[in-house]
């Protein structure tokens, strides 16, 4: 994908409230680990270097992108069971950089990554739109990713029908050769008509039947609406706006009421279907420049309100999403849009409706050269918690684009993992979505063995207040207590299978040191319940 930056070049383009929150110490008979080969570990103890940060709760994720076949899959025409290999292998990056969610790419041009009655199977699987790649990719991708207790956001551009611009080549049966009316060309591609409530109702249907079917945890938009604007051409909705228009004073107002009134009925009808499901939209990081309107960032570039009519910080105030994630993909000290100005801007406009703030981070500008410090993204997540210490949250931060996070460009994701992500982390907690009141689960042993201290717990609630996953926290030393509010002790998260009895190896655990274990159970939103009582090992 490409989209503008502030200057104007084109640039190539991933919750719980705690029922108990109290550390807990707990008395049990305590043994020493016996010999064990030590696995590669993460530092486990609650020490730190100077300038990093380690937080229990923040939304870690990257973008996987679909669009002419930028992540996964690598290239069309694979097999299925190469794709599968694929996406377990951007699993794989997830877990090795203590990511926590990924957003998915499921809908790039009006088509699907789903068996969907509206639009046609995607072209960027086989390579044919309409290709049946043999099994159904968003039904595996979903089993796959909550197997790793990852939480999955499935990515959708709205109105991007297709990357060219002639319908001929779309099939025969697509809704935009079934109903042309729909449809105009733009800057080489083809687009849905926003001004038409025909054409929302279709895009409406065609989401939201993947929300009713699949087992997913978020909805998420990126930064496309009304087409970034192409020197020289003119968005061809003269006559939607002449017969659709009446009472607004310009076609500009008008563009930005049909983009208000479909992200708010998306809104709306997602939580109809299914409440809990989050829904985020990552805009083009400037709302407004301060010299544009007063409301504005202290900025000096290209304005999302007025090039692409997204009223972004409208959405955040009107609660009509759960989340917000900009695309700051700049650095600090850029006169046209200062890292440092940005993120203060959006985390107040956040803080004022209880929207949750996480900061979309360009990877990529690592990889082209734009970022010279190889510590600019690891600062970027510095920065983000000071702002949040001062009273107005950031709550995470997502990475553009997947493929970059292994090249790991000038090693600045690995600096990212040092000094940030040494330890898991939870998803943040939405307390206005409805949680379950997960039940305090029994943690019966703690054993050292040759692979490892083995955890044993039963999760006695009612079957219909099972947990979702678990947290598992170590603290080290002789008699050490476990507090789960220590960042640094949360030792990892396990999936539930929905039975009662549960189990996690401890291969971190070095041989002839003590440790004190307690569980948690987290409900499908994160929420937290009471710890276990400890058990030493």
């Amino acid at each position: 994908m490409t989209h503008p930056d502030p200057t104007g070049r084109a640039l190539d383009r991933r919750g719980f409230l705690s029922l108990a929150t109290a550390g807990v110490a707990g008395s049990a008979l305590s043994v020493t680990v016996g010999s064990m080969t030590p696995a590669a570990a993460l530092p486990t103890d609650a020490t730190e270097a100077a300038g990093t940060t380690a937080r229990k709760r923040e939304l870690r994720a990257m973008w996987i992108s679909s669009v002419v076949n930028i992540d996964w899959p690598s290239r069309t025409g694979l097999s299925a069971d190469e794709l599968r290999a694929e996406y377990r292998h951007w699993l794989d990056v997830a877990a090795a950089m203590n990511l926590n969610a990924v957003f998915v790419q499921v809908r790039p041009t009006a088509d699907a990554f789903w068996p969907s009655p509206h639009e046609p199977w995607s072209q960027y699987l086989t390579g044919t739109q309409g290709g049946d790649p043999g099994f159904d990719p968003l039904a595996f991708v979903v089993a796959e990713t909550h197997a790793r207790n990852l939480e999955l956001h499935t990515w959708y551009n709205p109105y991007r029908v297709s990357m060219q611009a002639d319908p001929a080549q779309l099939l025969p049966d697509h809704p935009a050769r079934r109903h042309p009316e729909w449809v105009w060309p733009y800057g080489g591609k083809l687009y849905f008509d926003p001004g038409l409530p025909e054409a929302r109702e279709h895009i409406y249907a065609a989401i939201l039947h993947s929300v009713e079917h699949y087992d997913i945890d978020g909805v998420h938009f990126d930064d496309y609406f009304y087409p970034y604007p192409v020197a020289g051409q003119t968005v061809p909705d003269a006559a939607t706006y002449a017969a659709h228009g009446a009472g607004f004073a310009t076609i500009e107002d008008w563009r930005r009421h049909n983009v208000d009134t479909f992200v708010r009925t998306v809104s709306e009808r997602i939580k109809q279907l299914k409440p809990w499901v989050k829904f985020g939209i990552s805009p083009f990081g400037i709302w407004r420049n301060a010299s544009t309107d007063p409301r504005g960032s202290d900025t000096g570039g290209s304005q999302s309100y007025d090039l692409q009519f997204a009223d972004t910080r409208r959405w955040v105030l009107e609660g009509w999403l759960d989340y917000i994630n900009p695309q700051i993909y700049w650095q600090f000290g850029l006169a046209v849009a200062d890292y440092a100005k940005l993120v203060p801007w959006w985390a107040g406009v956040a803080a004022q409706s209880g929207t949750h703030l996480y900061i979309g981070e360009a990877l990529y500008k690592v990889t082209s050269g734009v970022f010279t410090d190889p510590a600019e993204l690891s600062n970027h997540l510095t920065f983000c918690a000071e702002v949040a210490e001062q009273g107005t949250p950031v709550h995470g931060n997502v990475y553009f684009s997947a493929k970059h996070v292994p090249q790991d460009p000038q090693g600045s994701m690995s600096r990212v993992r040092a000094d940030h992500y040494a330890h898991p982390a939870l998803v943040p907690t939405m307390p206005h979505l409805p949680g379950t009141r997960v039940q305090q689960p029994v943690l019966t042993h703690a054993r050292p063995g040759d692979d490892g201290v083995a955890l044993r717990w039963v999760d006695a609630a009612p079957h219909r207040r099972r947990a979702t996953s678990f947290a598992v926290y170590r603290a080290a030393g002789k008699g050490a207590r476990v507090d789960i509010e220590d960042a640094t002790q949360l030792l990892g998260t396990v999936r539930s299978d929905g039975q009662v009895l549960h189990g996690f190896t401890d291969t971190t655990a070095v041989p002839g040191e003590r440790y004190s274990y307690a569980v948690t159970a987290l409900d499908r939103l994160w929420n937290e319940s009471a710890p276990s009582r400890t058990r030493r090992a």
